[in-house]
């Protein structure tokens, strides 16, 4: 992967996502980040076609948009401006903080918190997620715990790390870019300016950063040992 290779299609098949046009113009795929709340608030919400449920808490709900299908389980906040497309299920205790495209299919579960993201079809984050200024992929699978952190401990502006090079991005808050059918472990940190190539996979617990190039496999390298007697 060189660097010109931070194009949208090298992380992401936008074939069969609604909302495909957030993306146009975009050179490098985090300068989505950039454009989503202007897409969201050009589009037309306020509809709401889901099963709702009663004790959902909608924070401006003329600026959400619900498809068809989707569940929001009692105890789910949503504040907009957010789409969330068809057939998801944004379960008991999730925290969406506007900001947040979702499409169908996908799941956020509870003590999941989405800040400033995209989510495309058939994405998952089901438990105890962090997912701030961050894109995640088709089919990406997020275990247990993991959190896509999106602002370094200086405050500065963020880098993407490549090859011992620094690419500047321009954001302040920028989390991870996760290619489609990406797995990532229970509790892994995603620090700020990760990028995953299509397909990577991550064991559970490690701390990464950087680029992780398509079909990679990240895992801890430190060994466990059983000792029977204490």
């Amino acid at each position: 992967m060189e660097e010109n290779s931070f194009s949208v299609p090298t992380f992401f098949d936008l074939s069969s996502f609604e909302h495909r046009a957030v993306f146009d113009g975009c050179s490098y795929v985090w300068q989505v980040l950039q454009k989503l709340e202007g897409y969201l608030l050009r589009q037309p919400l306020g509809e709401n076609n889901s099963a709702h449920q009663e004790y959902a808490y909608l924070v401006n709900p003329e600026l959400i948009s619900i498809g068809e299908g989707t569940v929001v389980e009692p105890g789910a906040y949503i504040r907009g401006p957010c789409i969330i497309g068809r057939n998801c299920q944004i379960r008991h205790g999730s925290y969406i903080r506007g900001n947040v495209l979702i499409g169908d299919r996908c799941v956020v579960g509870h003590a999941t918190e989405l800040k400033h993201s995209i989510l495309l079809n058939h994405a998952r984050a089901a438990h105890f997620a962090f997912v701030g200024d961050s894109v995640l992929g088709n089919d990406v699978n997020l275990g247990a715990g993991v959190k896509c952190a999106n602002l370094r401990l200086d405050g500065c502006p963020v880098f993407v790390r490549y090859h011992q090079q620094s690419i500047s991005t321009g954001l302040r808050k920028f989390g991870s870019i996760v290619g489609d059918g990406c797995q990532i472990g229970c509790n892994v940190v995603m620090n700020p300016g990760t990028l995953l190539g299509k397909h990577a996979k991550c064991y559970p617990c490690a701390n990464i950063g950087g680029v992780i190039e398509e079909g990679r496999l990240v895992k801890l390298g430190s060994s466990v040992s059983i000792v029977e007697d204490l």
